[in-house]
């Protein structure tokens, strides 16, 4: 069997968003396993209008033809106001048969370790048919990331996460695997 695509989507469109620097690092992490195809996945080059604003076909078609390519999804979810980011909902929403019958994993972070944002996050994908994993990791705004509310912030992760994101990517690639067979 080929190994699966794995898309590592970046959950903020904010100017300054610390998520990049997280993407990379869940992304350095994943191909050292060598075990699927892993790449970033940034809502932000998607330019999607809010739904229903405008015309959006072109961005949407394309969007949806990513989504599609990919067998599997890592959310990088970060916390706002006890939630998703609105930019990461109007991503989704764009997606429907796309995300169907697929799996994903989830890395939080924020004051609380983005955990309210990851349950918020949980209960989107069930409506969609993404079967979410687990094992997730989440990160404090706190003690994972230097000057996090300053232009300057330098995402520095505890040892210890490393353990989570590849009991994530581990039951990620089985449930995507297993799922791949009803598409």
């Amino acid at each position: 069997m080929s190994k699966l695509n794995i898309g590592i989507i970046l959950g903020s469109t904010r100017e300054g968003r610390l998520s990049p620097q997280v993407g990379q690092w869940v992304k350095s992490i994943a191909d050292q396993r060598g075990d699927a195809n892993y790449e970033i996945v940034d809502i932000a080059d998607y330019k999607l209008p809010l739904l229903g604003e405008a015309d959006a076909t072109e961005q949407a078609t394309a969007w949806n033809e990513k989504l599609a390519s990919l067998d599997g999804f890592v959310f990088i979810v970060q916390e706002y106001n006890h939630s998703i980011t609105a930019a990461l909902k109007n991503a989704i929403d764009y997606g429907r048969e796309a995300w169907n019958n697929k799996a994903a994993g989830i890395v939080s972070y924020g004051s609380v370790g983005g955990a309210r944002a990851a349950e918020h996050l949980r209960g989107i994908l069930g409506e969609l048919l993404v079967a979410d994993v687990r094992v997730h990791a989440a990160l404090s705004i706190f003690t994972d990331f230097e000057n996090a509310f300053t232009p300057d912030a330098v995402f520095k992760p505890a040892d210890l996460h490393l353990t989570n994101v590849n009991g994530m990517l581990d039951q990620l690639l089985a449930w995507s695997g297993a799922l791949k067979t009803l598409r």
